[in-house]
């Protein structure tokens, strides 16, 4: 939580000026019982009305000052916090970027979201609430009973044994409170995996029935929540009786002690009538600390789980060299000169292993590309193959052996630089809110229409934007819910195909197309300008019987490297998946 506080130092103005204000507002908080003393023992008890109204007006001044003080520090204190939050999530949405998939995958995306939002809101709250009472409730307190001891003595000795009693209950609880908090943050995360995996698997969940294992698993969840926030609920509200308790306890001996004074004649009326009110202000600051006290454990605890989110180095940090800042001739000269002796990718023996996965999921992968191959990639569900695509593009690091691309280790270009070689369409086609021309400069920011046209068409997309109303300026929502599973694929590709990528993964990208439009496709991608090198990864052996060159995996290890002819006579299990998609000659 300490290392959230440095986004308060461009706040510390009014860091200063919000608890300033506030003490300035208990100060006059404070005088108030001295003029009802006033008006009691000598204007009611003189009867002199033009004093009673004097000191009544007093009173109004007093308490239209301590307004403007209120509501200035309240100004001061929402400024800092609101500032806060916000520099805390910019910092922490920022952060979560550089994460590799590796670290995502490790903090959960439920995680993330619970600490992007709710989190934060608590330690916001929480900075709110201490920049306006944290200081003004003990200045209250001790105010109070500074002020009983310029009164009298022994009345005063009532709220010395008060106050530390008080303490130990308000501070007992939330040393216990503390750890509970932590564990309903923990289970509310649980509680919104389980709300996001419905969500987004509402269609799987419906096609298998499953809607009620659902609602058990989620009430299984919230219930878990509740009990836990039902028990530190009944901890933070065994608070407000038993300070009540112990301040109306006060109360009584207090006015017995009082009215003792008064008979014998060592205090008067009003000075006992201003040691109760002071004893009420302890009260009222005292419940008022109580609750203060519940939101900072609150916020303390969140905002440990933010930091820890802060805390996460990421495996593969964005590094920005003059490598990195090649203006696009230079890279072009590169490539032009390297590729022909140089293979444009190289496994060399690698192997990886996930965070937290004790077996391997690649395991000794070694081959190398040519510049304008066509690679497929073919294997059965599990055996490896988007494990394999995932390491070109550095989305995890081989944990053995060696990725190259031109001759160079991933691992040794900036991640810009890397990824701006390479053009990616994943599994799962997603296209973001805005409009088509918007998801396609995705790929290249200063897109022109012509280019724009030209990877839509080799897509084979180009039918599709010209049958929405707008073209590239029809609206896309979140999601491409708007479109079919295969334009959604085909204008993903168009994307990817907007930069002229060097190096082209299409990840089961064309899962949702027809034969026919899939053969279209790779037809178009072999006659793109450039020859870019493609790795297709597909399920299907007519969508990369034609290539280069076919590596085969199997349970994360290479099978059989070649081509389809060579394939179909000498690896079996690659014969086995062309066998179960054709029929067997007779």
């Amino acid at each position: 939580m300490k290392s959230l506080l440095i986004f308060l130092k461009n706040y510390k103005k009014e860091c200063v000026l919000a608890p300033l204000f506030k003490m300035l507002e208990a100060s006059f908080e404070l005088i108030v019982p001295l003029v009802v003393s006033a008006i009691i023992d000598v204007g009611i008890v003189n009867r002199d009305r033009g004093y009673i109204v004097q000191m009544c007006l007093v009173m109004v001044v007093l308490g239209l000052i301590g307004l403007i003080c209120s509501v200035t520090a309240q100004y001061f204190a929402a400024k800092a916090a609101a500032g806060f939050g916000t520099k805390v999530r910019h910092q922490l949405f920022a952060h979560i970027q550089s994460f590799s998939f590796s670290e995502i995958d490790k903090a959960g995306t439920a995680t993330l979201i619970t600490r992007m939002t709710s989190d934060i809101n608590q330690v916001q709250s929480g900075v709110n609430m201490v920049l306006r009472l944290f200081l003004r409730s003990p200045f209250i307190v001790f105010g109070a009973m500074v002020m009983a001891f310029t009164i009298d003595l022994k009345a005063a000795l009532i709220f010395v044994v008060t106050i530390p009693l008080l303490s130990l209950v308000v501070f007992g609880v939330m040393a216990v409170s503390i750890p509970l908090y932590r564990k309903v943050q923990e289970r509310l995360d649980r509680v919104l995996g389980i709300t996001r995996e419905n969500l987004t698997g509402a269609r799987v969940i419906r096609a298998f029935h499953k809607e009620e294992e659902e609602k058990n698993r989620f009430e299984e969840g919230l219930e878990s929540l509740t009990s836990m926030q039902t028990y530190v609920g009944k901890i933070s509200a065994f608070l407000n009786p038993v300070t009540y308790v112990i301040i109306n306890g006060a109360t009584i001996v207090l006015l017995h002690t009082g009215a003792v004074q008064v008979n014998i004649g060592n205090l008067t009326q009003g000075e006992v009538v201003a040691l109760v009110n002071y004893m009420s202000q302890i009260l009222v600051e005292l419940i008022k600390l109580a609750n203060l006290i519940i939101t900072i454990t609150k916020a303390y605890a969140c905002g440990n789980r933010v930091a820890t989110i802060l805390e996460m180095r990421s495996s593969m940090p964005v590094s920005r060299t003059a490598a990195g800042n090649d203006n696009a001739k230079e890279q072009k000269m590169n490539r032009e000169t390297e590729h022909k002796s140089i293979p444009v990718v190289q496994f060399a023996h690698v192997s990886l292993t996930y965070q937290g996965s004790g077996a391997e999921s690649l395991t000794d992968i070694d081959f190398s590309v040519q510049e304008g191959e066509t690679v497929g990639i073919i294997g059965g569900t599990g055996s490896g193959k988007t494990s394999l695509v995932h390491l070109i593009p550095r989305f995890y690091d081989a944990t053995k052996g060696e990725v190259l691309i031109c001759g160079k280790n991933v691992k040794d270009y900036p991640l810009e630089e890397l990824r701006q070689r390479v053009g990616i369409v994943m599994q799962k086609a997603v296209l973001f809110s805005g409009t088509i021309r918007q998801n396609l400069c995705w790929g290249k920011a200063d897109a022109t229409e012509e280019e724009l046209y030209q990877a839509l068409e080799t897509a084979q997309a180009k039918e599709v934007v010209e049958g929405k109303e707008g073209k590239l300026e029809a609206k896309v929502e979140q999601g491409g819910k708007n479109f079919s599973g295969g334009q959604r694929q085909r204008l993903t590709i168009a994307r990817a195909l907007v930069r002229k990528p060097q190096i082209l993964i299409l990840d089961d990208s064309a899962s949702a197309l027809d034969y026919a439009t899939d053969a279209r496709l790779r037809k178009a991608i072999r006659e793109m300008e450039g020859s870019p090198t493609v790795f297709i990864v597909s399920q299907r052996t007519s969508s990369i019987q034609h290539a280069d060159k076919i590596i085969v995996l199997d349970d994360g290890e290479i099978a059989g490297i070649g081509t389809h002819d060579d394939l179909l006579k000498r690896c079996q299990v690659y014969q086995e998946i062309y066998q179960s998609q054709y029929k067997k000659e007779a």
